[in-house]
């Protein structure tokens, strides 16, 4: 069974080109070693050489024995940019991905990034890269400046995304409040996993998993703290009228049904989401090559794991194949 990493990065150098001409609301610096820094609030990202190198990223996967990365853009996403600088880049990145993949053979596969400041022209991004670029869905993040994923005015969005059976894959960004998470690099250490937390709550009390059931969740570091608050979202549905409102069944019932990557390299929390969810809802993922990333990490604990050897198998790539229809 081969093995496929689900959660990792690329910034294609055309992208990081644009950043850098401009015009954009994303600052580039440039680091002792010359490598872009990436800059947006709370954060910023060292765009080191397997950010931007797909021959050299090439190599480091033949060498760990990772047989196929879904390459997705990160942080901070082409939705902070104007309207139209936000769907010109995104575009970009998208004809960019599907260059690489096709080039690559087999090597990479990929979500689409989309202008989500702009929903109209993300749901015809969506439907592009589904249709013409034959990618599988798309990366999202955890909120649109500052608006929820579960606002109405994404619904377009994922009424494309229902119709098509698009995987969408939730990574967080900034939370709202990140002036509280500057120091100790709180933010992606914390923030990130409470803002995905959120927004998948979000999309489960809104009622938009159970009123677009085609699509395919997934929820990037082992679902923030899904897993282990899970049981108090139920208890919400039992004691609140306002929970019960758009859903019909348990908020488990849903988030059961979602997947979750394993960048989370502690093997006892990722038993945790495997009882929770199941080892068919589990994704194997590095976060390569962020500076928190690890692909020898990742595969350390999911060797460590106490499942059975078909279910590690599913895992580590099993699972992804039959998500992402992988040849």
């Amino acid at each position: 069974m081969p093995i496929v990493d689900m959660h990792n990065h690329f910034y294609p150098p055309e992208y990081l080109a644009a950043l850098e001409k401009g015009p954009s609301a994303v600052r580039i610096t440039r680091d002792a070693e010359g490598n872009p820094c990436v800059h947006y609030p709370g954060d910023y990202n060292v765009a080191v050489q397997g950010h931007r190198d797909i021959d050299y990223r090439e190599q480091v996967l033949c060498d760990a024995g990772v047989d196929t990365q879904v390459i997705t853009l990160t942080t901070p996403g082409t939705h902070v940019e104007e309207p139209a600088t936000a769907i010109r880049l995104a575009q970009l990145v998208n004809d960019c991905f599907a260059r690489v993949v096709a080039d690559k053979k087999g090597r990479f596969a990929t979500l689409a990034t989309l202008p989500l400041n702009v929903p109209d022209a993300s749901a015809t991004e969506l439907r592009r890269s589904m249709e013409q670029l034959h990618f599988p869905g798309a990366m999202v993040f955890s909120n649109i400046n500052g608006i929820a994923l579960h606002d109405r005015r994404f619904w377009k969005v994922y009424e494309v995304a229902n119709e098509l059976g698009a995987v969408i894959h939730i990574h967080p960004t900034n939370p709202v409040g990140v002036e509280a998470m500057l120091d100790y690099w709180l933010m992606p250490l914390v923030g990130f996993l409470c803002d995905t937390t959120l927004a998948a709550a979000g999309i489960v009390f809104s009622g938009v998993a159970e009123r677009f059931p085609n699509i395919k969740w997934v929820l990037g570091h082992l679902g923030g703290a899904i897993p282990y608050l899970a049981e108090r979202l139920d208890r919400g549905y039992e004691a609140f009228p306002d929970c019960r409102v758009n859903i019909t069944q348990l908020p488990t019932t849903y988030l059961k049904r979602f997947f979750y990557d394993t960048v989370n390299f502690d093997p006892r929390a990722i038993e945790l989401a495997i009882s929770f969810a199941g080892a068919s809802q589990i994704l194997a993922g590095s976060d390569y090559p962020h500076q928190i990333g690890s692909i020898p990490k990742m595969l350390k604990s999911l060797d460590e794991i106490k499942v059975s050897d078909a279910d590690r198998a599913k895992i580590l790539g099993g699972n992804a194949v039959k998500l992402l229809r992988l040849k």
